[in-house]
C-alpha cells in the first residue's frame, strides 16, 4: 500500500467533497480516501498493483472535477514557460465569470424590471408589436451568463445522474427551469404575434423568467468566488512558514566563511550565527554562547543560553553573543520543515462539514423532479394539451427553486461573521463558524494568549537599608547595558515610574550568570543565585524568597552591594486580566478547558493553579502539539485550539477550530479559522455563543426557504385545478420562491441583535485580580506598595471578617481589607513584613491561614 495526495479542482461545496471521496472508494485497490474542502486535496492509500494514479484522476474526472498529483512545486502549463497555482488558477477563472455574470446580469434586470420601477425603456423593447425583441433580447442577454457558468450545469446535472445532488444540482434545475419556461414563452409569444392573439402575447411577455435564472447564477457565483478566496489563505500560511527560515547561512569551508543558500547546506556544515540572525538549520553549538529566542517555535517567552553541547533549532533567533554550531538536520528533517509538514497533513486530515442544505436538497430535488414529471404525465393522460402539462411541470420546478434554499446559509453566515467582525472576532470559514457550535473541549497556548506574552516586573522585594524606588533605579541602571529581555523588563519598568536612571561604568556580561558593574561609585552584582554565591555574596536569608518566587512560575533576580544582598527583583509573564474570567465561563457552559504549552511544568502548574486550570500539559514540542490535540479527538471530543505562536501553528490546524490571538504570528493567524482581533480570550465565549447563534438561524432559514415552496407545490402541481379551478401562475411561483428569500434575509437580519451574555461573570473582582501576581503601585509618597491575599479557614460571619481586618490593621505598615464570601484578606504593604508574622496575627485571632501569596 502507498499513501499518494492530489490536488483536487473544481469542488465548491461539501457534497462536491464527498461526491469525489464516493467515486475514488469505487476504485479496486484503494483502502482509504480522504478528500478536503479547504485546501482542495485528496489523500488515497491504494495498492500499486491494482490501480495507479492515473486511474484515480480519470475517476475525479468523470465525477465531474480534476485532480492532479500533488507535489511540492508548482503544476507547470503545457509550454512550461509558468507554474500553475490551482488555488489561484480557480480564484482567477471565478472571478472572470463573476464579471462577465455581472456585465450581462445587471442590463438584463433593467430590461425585465425597470418598467416596472417606472424607469425609461427604448421604443424598440416597448409595445405589443416588440413583445418578440423584448423577450428575444433577455434571452440574449441570459445566454452568455448560462454559458460561464456550465460549470453549475455539467456538475450538477452529472451528480444528478449519477444520484449524488448538491447545491450545483439545485441551481441547474433551478435555473434551468426559468430559462426553459422563457423559451417556451417566445415560442408562444411569436405564435400569438402570427396569429393576431394579442392577449396571448401580453399574457407571456409577462411571464419571462430569464432574469430569474441569470441572477441565480450571478448570485451563486458571487458567493463561490468569496469562498474560493477563503480557501486560498490556507496555502498563504505554508508559504509565510517557509519564509522564516533565512535563505542563506554563513558557514566555515576551507577556513574561509562563506555564504550560502540554506538549501545546499550540508550535514557537518560549521555554521556561523552572529547576533540579531536566524538560525539556518537544526544543529549543536560547537563554539562560543548567546541567548536564542525561541518563542517563534516554543512558545517559552523567556530567551535560552545557548552553550558549547547545547541544541539549537531553525528559525529561532540569535539574541546575543557570537557562536558557531555543527549543522545535524538540514532540508526537509529541520524543526520547520516538519512543522510545516504537519500543517499540510492536519489540514488535509480533516473531514469535511457536510452543509445542512445539501442533506435537505439530496431528498428535496429527487422529490420535486418526481412530482413534475408525474404532474405533467396525469395531465396529459387525462387528455390535456402539452401546452398545460408542460406549464404545469415547469411551474413545479419554478417554485422550487433553489434561490432561498441557496441564500438560507450564506445570508446567516453573512450577518453572523459581519457581526463578530464589529466584536474583533474574525471568523474565516462557515465551516468553523458551523463547527464551534459543538465544540466541548478548548485547548489554550500560555504564552501570549493566557499571559501578555512579555516579560514584566511583578515582585520588588527590599533589605531594610534600601527603598524600592532605589533598588529599581540602581537595577535599571546595571541592566541597561544588557541585552537580557529580563533586562528590558526592568529598565522599562523604571521608566514607568520615571526614576532616574544612571550611567554604570566597568560593566561585565558573565554569559547565563548575570552582570556586574560600578554604579554611583558602588561594585553593583545582578544575575542569578548561582552567581551571587560565586560572587561569596551571602544568601541564606533571601533563598527561600527566591525559591517561593520561582514557585510562582517568577523568575527572581538578586542584586547585591558591597557584598550583601540589597534586594530581589521579579519577572514574570503576567497573566491577562480576563483569562480566569474566559475560563470560569467556559466551564459554566460546559466547555472543558486545558493548558498546552512548551514552558516548563513549574510555570505552567503555577499559572494553571492561578486560573483554575486543573488539566495542564506541559514542556510539549511544536511537533507534539498537534498529536495532542488528535490525543484528545481520539476520545471523541470536538477541539477548538487557541494559540498565537508559529509553535502552535500545527495544533491549530490540527484542531477542529483553530483560533488565532490578534496580536500573534502572521502564520498561526493564517493556520486558524477564526482570529481574536482584541487578544482577549472571553472572545472565545462570544464566538461560540455566535456560532450557536447563525446555526440556529440557519435552520430557521432552511423552514422559511422550504415552507412557501412546500406549501404552493400541491397548488402547482394543479391538484386543487378540477374541483375549484384554482391553476398556480408561474408568475405567481415565482412570487412564492421570492418571498420566501424575502423572510430568509429577514430572519438573517435578526443576528444583528446578537448580544453575548456571560453566566459567571459578576461586577466583584475575580480571585485572579486579587492574587495572581504581586502589582506594584504608588503611594501618595512615592513609594511602592506590595500587595499579598491570604487564604483563611474559619470565618463564618461578618463579626468574624471584622476581627481579622482589625488584627491585621493592627500592624505597622499593613493596610488590610477582608473578603468573607471568597475566604480572602487583600493586604497592601507598605513596609517589609514577613508571612510569618502575617499568619501568626491571624492565627492568634482565632482563624487558619491555608496560604499567603
Amino acid at each position: 500500500m502507498i499513501n499518494k495526495k492530489f490536488d483536487v479542482t473544481g469542488m465548491t461545496c461539501s457534497a462536491c467533497s464527498a461526491h469525489v471521496e464516493k467515486s475514488v472508494k469505487k476504485i479496486n485497490g484503494t483502502e482509504d480516501v480522504n478528500v478536503n474542502l479547504l485546501s482542495n486535496s485528496m489523500n488515497v492509500q491504494y495498492d500499486e498493483n491494482v490501480t495507479d494514479e492515473s486511474t484515480i484522476i480519470k475517476a475525479v474526472q468523470e465525477a465531474g472535477y480534476n485532480a492532479f498529483v500533488h507535489s511540492k512545486t508548482k503544476r507547470a502549463t503545457e509550454n512550461n514557460s509558468e507554474p500553475i497555482d490551482n488555488v489561484k488558477e480557480e480564484i482567477i477563472n471565478m472571478k472572470r465569470r463573476l464579471i462577465i455574470s455581472f456585465i450581462f446580469t445587471i442590463p438584463l434586470l433593467y430590461i425585465s424590471m425597470g418598467h416596472m420601477l417606472g424607469l425609461p425603456l427604448p421604443e424598440i423593447f416597448t409595445g405589443y408589436r416588440n413583445s418578440l425583441t423584448f423577450a428575444f433580447t433577455q434571452f440574449m442577454l441570459t445566454l452568455p451568463v448560462a454559458l460561464v457558468n456550465s460549470k453549475f450545469y455539467r456538475i450538477g446535472f452529472k451528480t444528478l445522474i449519477k444520484r449524488s445532488p448538491n447545491m450545483d444540482t439545485l441551481i441547474a434545475i433551478g435555473s434551468s427551469a426559468a430559462l426553459l419556461y422563457g423559451i417556451f414563452a417566445i415560442y408562444r409569444i411569436g405564435y400569438g404575434l402570427g396569429y393576431m392573439d394579442e392577449a396571448l402575447v401580453r399574457h407571456y411577455t409577462h411571464d419571462l423568467y430569464f432574469e430569474s435564472a441569470a441572477t441565480i447564477l450571478t448570485l451563486i457565483t458571487l458567493g463561490k468566488y468569496f469562498e474560493a478566496r477563503a480557501k486560498g489563505r490556507t496555502s498563504e500560511a505554508i508559504n509565510k512558514l517557509i519564509n522564516l527560515a533565512p535563505k542563506t547561512a554563513l558557514v566555515i569551508r576551507d577556513d574561509k566563511e562563506l555564504e550560502i543558500a540554506v538549501e545546499d547546506v550540508v550535514k557537518g556544515d560549521i555554521i556561523v550565527v552572529k547576533p540579531g540572525q536566524s538560525i539556518p538549520v537544526d544543529g549543536t553549538v560547537t563554539e562560543g554562547n548567546s541567548s536564542v529566542d525561541e518563542s517563534i517555535l516554543t512558545g517559552e517567552s523567556m530567551p535560552v543560553e545557548k552553550n558549547i553541547g547545547d541544541k539549537v533549532i531553525s528559525a529561532s533567533i540569535n539574541k546575543s553573543g557570537y557562536f558557531k554550531f555543527k549543522a545535524e538536520r538540514v532540508g526537509d528533517d529541520t524543526t520547520l520543515a516538519k512543522i510545516i509538514q504537519l500543517v499540510e497533513e492536519a489540514s488535509s486530515s480533516k473531514a469535511p462539514i457536510s452543509k445542512l442544505a445539501d442533506k435537505i436538497s439530496s431528498i428535496f430535488v429527487p422529490i420535486v423532479i418526481a412530482i413534475a414529471f408525474i404532474a405533467m404525465i396525469i395531465w396529459l393522460l387525462m387528455g390535456y394539451t402539452f401546452e398545460f402539462a408542460f406549464s404545469i411541470g415547469i411551474t413545479v420546478l419554478v417554485i422550487s427553486c433553489p434561490c432561498a434554499l441557496g441564500l438560507a446559509t450564506p445570508t446567516a453566515i453573512m450577518v453572523g461573521t459581519g457581526k463578530g467582525a464589529e466584536n474583533g472576532i474574525l471568523i474565516k470559514s462557515a465551516e468553523a463558524l458551523e463547527t464551534l457550535h459543538s465544540i466541548d473541549t478548548v485547548v489554550l497556548d500560555k504564552t501570549g494568549t493566557i499571559t501578555e506574552g512579555k516579560p514584566k516586573v511583578t515582585d520588588i522585594i527590599v533589605n531594610t537599608d534600601i527603598s524600592k524606588l532605589q533598588l529599581l533605579s540602581i537595577a535599571a541602571s546595571i541592566e541597561k547595558l544588557s541585552e537580557h529581555p529580563l533586562a528590558e523588563a526592568i529598565v522599562e519598568e523604571a521608566e514607568n515610574e520615571n526614576i532616574d536612571i544612571n550611567t554604570a561604568e566597568d560593566f561585565i556580561a558573565i554569559h547565563g550568570q548575570g552582570v556586574k558593574a560600578k554604579v554611583n561609585g558602588k561594585q553593583v552584582f545582578a544575575g542569578s543565585l548561582n552567581f551571587m554565591n560565586d560572587s561569596d555574596i551571602n544568601t541564606e536569608y533571601y533563598e527561600n524568597i527566591g525559591s517561593k518566587l520561582a514557585e510562582e512560575g517568577k523568575t527572581p533576580l538578586y542584586f547585591a552591594s558591597e557584598g550583601k544582598i540589597i534586594g530581589i527583583i521579579a519577572v514574570a509573564d503576567v497573566i491577562k486580566t480576563t483569562s480566569e474570567k474566559a475560563v470560569k465561563e467556559l466551564e459554566s457552559i460546559g466547555i472543558k478547558v486545558v493548558m498546552l504549552t512548551g514552558d516548563n511544568s513549574k510555570t505552567a502548574k503555577a499559572i494553571g493553579n492561578q486560573i483554575g486550570i486543573s488539566h495542564v500539559i506541559s514542556e510539549v514540542m511544536p511537533q507534539h502539539k498537534d498529536s495532542e490535540i488528535k490525543n484528545i479527538q481520539d476520545k471523541n471530543k470536538k477541539v477548538a485550539m487557541v494559540g498565537d505562536g508559529i509553535n502552535d501553528a500545527p495544533a491549530l490546524a490540527r484542531a477542529d477550530v483553530g483560533i488565532a490571538i490578534g496580536a500573534g504570528t502572521d502564520v498561526a493567524i493564517e493556520s486558524a479559522d477564526i482570529v481574536l482581533v482584541n487578544n482577549d480570550l472571553l472572545d472565545v465565549v462570544a464566538a461560540i455563543q455566535l456560532s450557536k447563534a447563525v446555526i440556529r438561524n440557519i435552520k430557521e432559514n432552511l423552514f422559511w426557504a422550504l415552507f412557501y415552496n412546500s406549501l404552493g407545490i400541491p397548488l402547482a402541481a394543479g391538484l386543487f385545478f378540477i374541483n375549484f379551478g384554482l391553476k398556480l401562475n408561474p408568475m405567481f411561483g415565482a412570487a412564492a420562491m421570492s418571498f420566501s428569500s424575502v423572510c430568509v434575509v429577514l430572519n438573517a437580519l435578526r443576528l444583528k441583535m446578537f448580544k453575548v451574555s456571560y453566566k459567571s461573570i459578576n461586577n466583584k473582582e475575580s480571585k485572579s485580580e486579587n492574587i495572581s501576581m504581586v502589582q506594584n503601585k504608588k503611594n501618595n509618597k512615592g513609594d511602592l506598595k506590595m500587595i499579598k491575599t491570604m487564604i483563611i479557614e474559619g470565618m463564618s460571619c461578618s463579626h468574624c471578617s471584622g476581627r481579622v481586618e482589625k488584627a491585621l490593621n493592627a500592624l505597622d505598615g499593613v493596610e488590610a481589607t477582608v473578603d468573607l464570601e471568597n475566604k480572602t484578606s487583600t493586604i497592601v504593604l507598605s513596609k517589609n513584613v514577613s508571612d510569618e508574622l502575617l499568619e501568626s496575627t491571624v492565627t492568634d485571632a482565632g482563624y487558619t491561614v491555608v496560604e499567603i501569596v
